[in-house]
């Protein structure tokens, strides 16, 4: 008997060993803060910049629905790991959109879910030339006999800057330029309450107003931006180590995420009322030290972000190539074409608010709040039944649809009359 409980516990030892090789590589190597790390990156980015703006534009009622969308997006975002949860195959969220409804749901899903990004991006680059400009003044550069002036010349000299961070293919080393992110936001925050308090600024809350329809969707299409990394999060529950407390990375980044969002948002209406601009940065006066940190630290969010919301948009890509290529050079062919032609679209809208507007209220809706719940419904298979989750599922997307509709809508016609 014994040699044989010898060769069952070796058996027993060797299965073990295989299923561990297998989660291994399945899963990532990044760890629960690594990937808190990145999902506050992704998160909490350049919309906090123009929440003041959003909240000017709807009056303090508008918060409700920062709030709504928060808490609706939070859930939607447990709704796609429990569609990778179902099927351990789910690798991407198009591949969420192909295993509920086949090869319409996959392009459907990838196509809202690269062109959200790729406008993100771009948004990214029209904040910096903005921000740029607004410290230096204008500026002008020659390039091979053509002259180059004003925010055009900032945005390509930061794009030089983050072309070598989208050349990086690990989410271990994406997560330390993540942590950059992170903190750049808090020191953000920091320093426009130290421009109210201690730099003259001061609150002036008589000038708030408490409700403005004419405003609301522009504020509920710019509050639904500020939620738009859902196409990320399938990149980080398959990063993780342990993909289990996935729910808790999402608790910590929405939760940390959503108070970042509130308060300056409150502290930037009350700085300037109606009169915050789409960047609160650009309210600033340049001559002091807190603008001029505020600034700086505005200037390295993006950098810190360009890279992992690019990533989903290269990788869709990068998988259509033949197996016999040299991948990395393609890679690198491929990811330095798409840094370049987001500058050249950033060049041609210059319009941060009313662009960002307008990929809310369209393409960060459907992805981040009517894609993940259809899909939901399709591959779990509890729209046969009637429940509290189905209607709460189905509420979810009926307000989705009507701030995709009235807030495309408005974004529209607010760009049409600035061009």
């Amino acid at each position: 008997m014994e040699p044989k409980s010898n060769d069952g516990s070796s058996n027993i030892r060797v299965r073990l060993l295989e299923e561990d090789s297998i989660q291994q590589s399945v899963y990532g190597p990044t760890s629960f803060a690594r990937t808190c790390f990145n999902g506050l990156n992704a998160l909490s980015g350049v919309g906090i910049l123009s929440v003041p703006y959003a909240l000017a534009s709807g009056g303090w009622l508008s918060l409700i629905f920062l709030f709504i969308i928060a808490i609706s997006t939070y859930y939607t975002g447990l709704l796609i790991q429990r569609c990778m949860d179902i099927d351990p195959t789910i690798r991407s969220y198009p591949d969420i959109g192909e295993r509920a409804f086949g090869f319409f749901g996959r392009m459907l899903v990838s196509t809202t879910m690269n062109v959200e990004l790729y406008m993100v991006v771009t948004g990214f680059l029209i904040l910096e030339g903005d921000n740029l400009q607004n410290l230096f003044g204008d500026i002008e550069v020659q390039i091979f006999g053509l002259t180059i002036g004003g925010k055009q010349s900032f945005v390509i000299l930061i794009t030089l800057i983050i072309l070598p961070t989208v050349w990086l293919n690990n989410m271990r080393i994406l997560s330390y330029i993540s942590a950059s992110g992170v903190m750049a936001s808090i020191v953000l925050l920091g320093s426009i309450l130290w421009a109210a308090v201690f730099d003259g600024i001061g609150f002036q809350p008589n000038e708030t107003q408490f409700l403005n329809w004419k405003g609301m969707p522009t504020a509920i299409s710019l509050y639904a931006f500020c939620y738009c990394a859902h196409p990320v999060f399938p990149t980080l529950y398959t990063s993780m180590i342990n993909p289990k407390k996935f729910s808790k990375v999402m608790f910590v980044c929405f939760l940390l995420c959503t108070i970042s969002y509130a308060s300056m948002a409150i502290v930037g209406y009350l700085m300037f009322g109606p009169n915050v601009l789409s960047q609160i940065t650009l309210n600033l006066p340049t001559n002091k030290l807190s603008t001029k940190v505020a600034i700086y630290t505005t200037l390295v969010n993006p950098i810190a972000k360009y890279s992992l919301m690019i990533k989903p948009v290269a990788n869709t890509i990068e998988n259509q190539l033949p197996i016999h290529y040299n991948k990395r050079v393609y890679n690198l062919l491929i990811r330095t074409t798409l840094v370049l032609s987001t500058v050249i679209v950033a060049l041609a809208i210059p319009f941060f608010g009313y662009l960002m507007s307008l990929v809310g209220a369209f393409l960060s809706i459907t992805a981040s709040i009517v894609l993940p719940c259809l899909c939901f419904l399709k591959i779990s298979g509890i729209y046969y039944t009637v429940g509290f989750e189905q209607v709460v599922i189905v509420g979810i997307v009926i307000l989705g649809i009507a701030i995709m509709i009235v807030g495309t809508y408005t974004s529209v016609l607010e760009i049409i009359s600035h061009l």
